[in-house]
C-alpha cells in the first residue's frame, strides 16, 4: 500500500489531539506496512514546523519513503480545484496535494485537514473534477482509518 501524507499528519505528531493515532501510523510506516508518498509541497510546509517533526521525516526508512516533486500536470490539476471553487487560491498548497495523490495513483492520501481535504463534500467535488478531466478518484482518510489493529 502507498500512501500521500499530508502536512497534517507530520505536525499530527506532536499534538495532543491527533497523536493517538498519528504515532502509531508512523510507527508502521517505519515497520513497512506501507509506504508513504511525501513530497516538496509538504517539506515546503514543515520549514517552520518543531524540528522533532521535521526529523520525523527521516525516521522513515528509505525503502517505505517515496519522495516527490510537484509536476506541471498536477499543478494544473490543482488550479482546476480552485477555479471551479471547490478552494481558494489562500488554499493552493491543498489543491496541490489532492492534485498529487491524484495524479500518483496511490492507495490513500492521509490528512487531518477536516476542512479541505478529509470532507464528504469536498471529497465528492474533487472527485468530480477529476473525473471531468480524465483522472481517477482519489480516496481520503485519516491515520485512524488507516492503521493496522495491534492484533498480528
Amino acid at each position: 500500500m502507498k500512501f500521500y501524507v499530508d502536512t497534517s499528519v507530520w505536525g499530527g505528531y506532536e499534538d495532543e489531539e491527533f497523536e493517538e493515532w498519528t504515532v502509531p501510523f508512523f510507527e508502521q510506516a517505519r515497520q513497512g506496512r506501507f509506504t508513504i508518498v511525501l513530497s516538496d509541497v509538504t517539506l515546503r510546509e514543515l520549514v517552520p514546523a518543531p524540528s522533532r517533526v521535521k526529523e520525523l521525516t527521516e525516521s522513515i526508512p528509505d525503502q517505505f519513503l517515496e519522495l516527490v516533486s510537484l509536476t506541471e500536470e498536477q499543478d494544473i490539476l490543482a488550479q482546476h480545484y480552485i477555479e471551479e471553487g471547490i478552494l481558494t487560491p489562500k488554499y493552493e498548497s491543498d489543491a496541490q496535494h489532492i492534485a498529487i495523490a491524484t495524479v500518483l495513483k496511490g492507495d490513500s492520501l492521509v490528512s487531518w485537514n477536516f476542512k479541505h481535504m478529509v470532507n464528504f463534500f469536498r471529497i465528492k467535488q474533487y472527485n468530480s473534477i477529476n473525473l471531468k478531466f480524465g483522472y481517477s478518484i482519489i480516496d481520503i482518510r485519516t491515520p485512524k482509518e488507516i492503521i493496522y489493529g495491534n492484533e498480528n
